[in-house]
Formats: C-alpha cells, structure tokens, sequence
C-alpha cells in the first residue's frame, strides 16, 4: 500500500485502505485531528490514517433527542448544532486539546468516543459510553460494521458500540456514531468553600452527594490550581477551592441549592455562584484550564473517593503535586514536576496500596517512552484485552503499541 498520510471521504474508501494495509502487513496510525496523538505511547507505524474528512452532521432529531454524526466533525460544530435548539452533550466532555497545545474544541466527536474521557457530570449523568447509542466503523479485515441504533431501546445482541468506545482506535475505525443529547439546563448554582484541607473536601463533596438534591458537580482544587481559574473572586482568594453544582430549572435548582447549604453549614460555604458564574467556573473544569499554559506531567488517576486524600497525603511526601479533586475524589488530576519518569513509581505505588488506575496524559516524548502511559493490565486482563484485540483486528494493524506494548 502507499505509505504517509490517508484521510479517506467515506466508509468504502476507508475500507479499501484497511483491505491493502492488510494485504502488505502495514501497522496503521489511527487518529482524528490529532489533538490527542501525543497521549498514549507512540505508535510505530508505515502509514497514517485520519478521519479530518470524514465529517458533518447526518442526522439530528431535537424532538427524539438523538444525534448523528461523521467522527471527524468538530466538537464545536456538535456543540454549537445543539446550542441552537437548547440541547448539549449531558455527560460534559473533558475538552482535552487545549492542555496538549491545541485550541478548545479542535478535538473531533470521533477522538471524544474512542478515548471514553468523561467530564464532572458523569457523576450524575453518567459517562460518554452511556450517551452512544451506535457506530458504524471498519474492522481489521476491511469489513464495515454497524452496531446499535439510533434509540436506546435498540437491542442487536452484542453490544460493540460499547466496546469500542474507549479502545483509542486499537480494534477498529470509527467513522459514524450515534448519541444521545438532552435539553440545556437552565439554572446552574454553585456552592463554593474556600481552604478546606482535602479530608474535608472530600468529606463534604461526599456528604453532597449523599443528600436527594441531584448534585451535578463536585470538585476540590488546590490553591495553585485554582489561582489559574477564570473567575477573579476564586482565583485571588489564594485558598483551595471546594465547589458543588446543581442544575435544574430555575425555582428547583434555587430551592435545592438552599436546602445542600443548610446540609453543609459547617463546612461554611462562602460564595453562592449565579448561573453566568457556576457555567464560567465548570467550563474552566471542564477544559482543564488550571492546567494549562504550563508543560509540567499530568495524570488522570481513577480512585475510591474515601481514599482519595490519603492516596494524595502520602504522594505528597514524596513528590511536589498539585491536585484536582473531581467526582468527588473519584477522579484525580495530578500535576507533577518534571522529574524522569514523572514520578510514575510513586503514583503507581500508592494505587497498588489503595487501587485504582492511573494514566499520564501529558509528558515530553522521551518520559512517555520509557514509562506505562496507560495502568499495566493484570494477567487475566490481559489476556482478555488480546484476545478482543485479535478479534477485531487479528493482524494487529490499528495504532500498535498505542495502548499496551505488544499489542
């Protein structure tokens, strides 16, 4: 086959270039627009193949709540079809490209699917592999597969929109899929608690989400982090900052909103965010703007909540980290210093004591190569993982090596 740069219009064209990478054995580099090609280890591969072309809206019902979409389309494009008629992507997607040196929104719906990398509300309203509801895409053998539907009472046996969501492009190309969207909310409120340490961050994020008040948001951030956010008032506190959302229709989310700072009086909320404010302080989250600008480690590390501060007490012993709390403490965004392998043995040490998985998302090439981007499988998985991979994909062409070496 012809090596370089592929960027196929259509599904048959893009089945044509899988067929003649197969005949000639050619590893393939899956991607986008690439604004997530330098997360994951670098794949080794004799051609390129991007789905930029592959774009545009095919299919959109406001009244059935329902989106369809090439994978190269823009997120911006996407958001802003849904803007028009009051709807949004509910699980609020973390917009990634901007802390990788790309423009907000530059990523495609195709890279949001295959990366899985759900924002806060996915404590409420679940992740993006909740809101796809089918794809359409291209197999290792060059075959065009389609799975699911376009409602969520679509039922075809073996769910592999599910599964391919999240795969960074290893099993197949994704090049349709199909989402569920729901109406904008209209009312968002934001308690805010200036300089908890972090057991009491996530002592009361977790109390928040105990209560019936449908809380939408949790988040705790450590000073230096929130000093980088956009709001003024939170930015020039100098002290952590604590923040719980709810979001509803305007009477609802007020009522609940009165009723959560009664539930958490003693942990002193200070500041009540009106909708501008709240939308302005979550968009920050939701781009990871508190770690932008800077070129320092990042890690996405997944935890249990109750676990969450000690984890991050004990790492702190050890290396200089600043650290966002989402999901309660579900989620951990840790920012490290440059060190040689950006201090990969201290945080995997603490997650075998307390469990969990970590992934570094940004890093200079050279640390990326010489460490585990993605948490090491266990045995059992990984065999599992190959086994999926060889079905998919038996030559191995897609993204080699990209998420585990070997694979």
């Amino acid at each position: 086959m012809r090596l370089g740069f592929h960027a196929p219009q259509t599904e048959e064209e893009l089945s044509q270039i899988v067929l003649e990478a197969a005949e000639s054995r050619t590893p393939l580099e899956i991607m986008g627009k690439g604004t997530k090609r330098e997360l994951g280890h670098a794949v080794r591969a004799g051609a390129v193949v991007s789905t930029e072309n592959m774009k545009g809206i095919t299919l959109y019902e406001p009244t059935e709540l329902v989106m369809v979409a090439k994978c190269g389309t823009p997120l911006t494009e996407i958001e802003a079809a849904l803007a028009e008629n009051d709807q949004e992507l509910a699980c609020e997607p973390v917009d990634i490209a901007p802390v990788m040196g790309y423009g907000p929104g530059e990523g495609t719906v195709g890279g949001l699917v295959a990366t899985n990398i759900s924002g806060s509300r996915r404590i409420l309203k679940g992740a993006v592999r909740d809101h796809v509801l089918g794809v359409t895409a291209v197999n290792g053998r060059g075959e065009i597969i389609k799975s699911g539907g376009r409602v969520m009472k679509n039922v075809t046996g073996y769910d592999i929109a599910r599964t391919l969501v999240g795969s960074w492009g290893t099993l197949a190309v994704m090049c349709e899929v199909a989402l569920k969207v729901l109406p904008v909310q209209r009312e968002s409120r934001t308690l805010v608690f200036f300089g908890l340490t972090d057991f009491a961050a996530v002592e009361a994020l977790c109390l928040a989400m105990g209560t019936p008040y449908e809380v939408s948001g949790t988040v705790h951030l450590h000073a230096p982090l929130a000093a980088r956010l956009s709001d003024a008032d939170l930015a020039g506190n100098g002290k952590a900052v604590t923040a719980i959302r709810v979001e509803s229709f305007p009477a609802s989310a007020r009522y609940r909103t009165s009723r959560l700072r009664e539930a958490l009086l003693a942990y002193g909320p200070e500041l009540e965010l009106d909708t501008d404010r709240s939308q302005t302080f979550w968009k920050d989250v939701r781009s990871l703007k508190m770690f932008q600008g800077t070129k320092h480690p990042l890690w996405r590390v997944s935890t249990v909540p109750s676990k969450a501060a000690t984890l991050v007490g004990n790492l702190a012993r050890k290396v200089d980290v600043h650290v966002a709390y989402d999901w309660s403490g579900g989620l951990l965004w840790i920012e490290t210093p440059s060190l040689t392998d950006a201090a990969a043995v201290d945080i995997r040490r603490q997650l075998a004591e307390f469990g969990g998985h970590a992934t570094l998302i940004r890093a200079d090439a050279a640390i990326r190569k010489e460490t585990d981007v993605f948490q090491p499988l266990e045995p059992p998985h990984d065999v599992l993982a190959a086994k999926l991979k060889h079905a998919f994909d038996p030559l191995g062409l897609f993204n080699p090596g990209r998420l585990y070496r070997g694979q």
